[in-house]
């Protein structure tokens, strides 16, 4: 029988604790100290932890260090699982954290098997990730500086009128613009400068997104999802950047748990209570499909830009996309006529979205060479029939107590 040593690593900037785990239900828990977080002694400690015919298990927390700790553990050979911080079992009455105690919870809770572990990227896709990020952080600066040359101008009683913001005619409208004191006239043009500044930053990274795109090896799925109305470019390099392996999620109410746009639950006894969105998940993924929500308002149609986008993909991609469109702009107009609120019924369409992501053949990772035309007739109708919006839809709030936990 193989003993496995459980091995609970708590990762900071500058130490590692270090605590293990016996295998067996009654085996001992021992702290053994702390090493520096650098690749020779991380090195050194696996070298002194293993045993023969005694594999080793890591597990730490996903966190700040990132995934330099996992890659270096499984290139020496040695299990290891990142875990998700959130899903850490933990006794409401513990008021005492130490980072001894926390090596010593992972351990045990790797050996019963109770942590979650997250989805690692490879270097390449945490790269691409990182620029995607990149590109949120600029767009919130982008945003704060026009809020702030904004703000000065309503405090001195500028108002362009009528017309919307940011557009050629009030940049011409901004260049007309003198203040009869000189600190504000230098605070004004400080403020326009700032703005420029970051626009012209957010066009640069969005230009080497553009330029790396071709190069990455999940190109064919960034295309694919751009067959869905609301999605364009960035947002779709944003959903894959984010999810990564789609093939993870084996039904569409994971994918869409994952993106946290499903209802909350608070029931006690014979009290059932539905909250709202749990907004759990990633939320960069979750802001670019509500974001892309908001254009099912309209009728279904392809525009000319769209045509362009989507004329090289394979019939199937673009038959979801058409399919998608005619359901949810329907949806939309149904939801509004009944008198939801406006946000409420672009979450519910951005949560039908997530389905119709999922459905697309572009799903399946194309690093593993799979494609729908590989697929037997009886998987290609499973991949066709799993997703039923209106079952889904309806039956979420019955169903979703017996739900296993989706993949992170």
């Amino acid at each position: 029988m193989e003993h496995t040593r459980f091995v609970g690593l708590d990762i900071h900037k500058e130490r590692i604790s270090i605590a293990v785990a016996e295998s067996g239900r009654s085996g001992a828990v021992e702290y053994l100290g702390e090493v520096a977080n650098d690749p020779g002694a991380i090195s050194k400690l696996s070298d002194r932890l293993g045993r023969p015919g005694r594999p080793l298990a890591f597990c730490y927390e996903a966190g700040p260090c990132g995934y330099g700790v996992y890659r270096q553990l499984t290139s020496l050979g040695h299990r290891c699982d990142v875990v998700a911080p959130s899903l850490i079992p933990k006794k409401s009455g513990d008021r005492v954290k130490t980072n001894r105690r926390d090596a010593t919870m992972l351990a045990r809770l790797h050996r019963a098997g109770e942590l979650t572990p997250v989805w690692v990227p490879d270097a390449d896709h945490e790269a691409m990730r990182d620029l995607i990020r990149l590109r949120s952080v600029v767009r919130q600066i982008v945003t704060r500086t026009r809020q702030h040359l904004q703000g000065f101008l309503l405090r001195h009683g500028r108002k362009h009128g009528q017309g919307t913001a940011w557009r050629m005619a009030y940049r011409r409208w901004l260049s007309t613009l003198a203040f009869q004191h000189t600190a504000q006239q230098i605070a004004f043009q400080d403020y326009v400068d700032a703005v420029t500044d970051a626009e012209r930053r957010l066009q640069r990274v969005e230009e080497q997104i553009s330029c790396l795109l071709p190069e990455w090896n999940l190109r064919p799925v960034v295309d694919a999802l751009q067959a869905m109305r609301g999605i364009a470019l960035i947002n779709a390099v944003v959903l894959v950047a984010e999810v990564g392996d789609f093939t993870r999620f084996s039904n569409p109410r994971q994918l869409m748990a994952y993106f946290g746009l499903v209802p909350g639950e608070q029931s006690s006894g014979e009290t059932v209570r539905h909250t709202g969105i749990t907004k759990t998940g990633n939320c960069h993924a979750r802001r670019a499909l509500v974001e892309g929500a908001w254009a099912y308002r309209m009728k279904p149609r392809i525009g000319r830009h769209k045509v362009d986008r989507i004329e090289a993909l394979p019939k199937a991609v673009r038959d979801i996309g058409w399919k998608a469109q005619v359901r949810l702009c329907a949806r939309y107009r149904r939801l509004s006529a009944r008198g939801k609120n406006a946000n409420v019924v672009n979450i519910a369409i951005a949560r039908e979205m997530v389905g119709f992501i999922w459905q697309s053949p572009a799903r399946f990772n194309p690093r593993q060479g799979r494609r729908d035309h590989d697929l037997t007739d009886s998987q290609q109708r499973r991949s066709q029939t799993l997703f039923q919006p209106r079952r889904v839809m309806r039956r979420w709030g019955q169903d979703n107590a017996g739900e296993p936990s989706c993949p992170l």
